[in-house]
């Protein structure tokens, strides 16, 4: 990992910071925190999946196989 040094610059009331060539920002949005001991990080932003509405049309019939042939519990077993 290389290490590379920028400076915030000032560009109206905001302060930017220019990400380095050899950095490729994957993504269009982030979401910046800033860390108790100054640290800041930029997380990329992604989709929620709960809140697209046919998401849970993507797998209302999927059905997963048990390895082992799932329990073989009777009623009046204690466990």
């Amino acid at each position: 990992m290389l290490s590379n040094t920028v400076k915030a610059r000032q560009v109206g009331n905001s302060k930017v910071f220019t990400i380095p060539k050899d950095i490729v920002a994957d993504a269009e949005e982030y979401s910046v925190y800033k860390g108790r001991d100054g640290v800041i990080v930029y997380i990329p932003e992604s989709s929620n999946p709960f809140n697209d509405p046919d998401w849970d049309k993507k797998f209302t019939d999927c059905k997963q196989e048990e390895a082992f042939g799932g329990l073989n519990v009777d009623d009046d077993d204690e466990w």
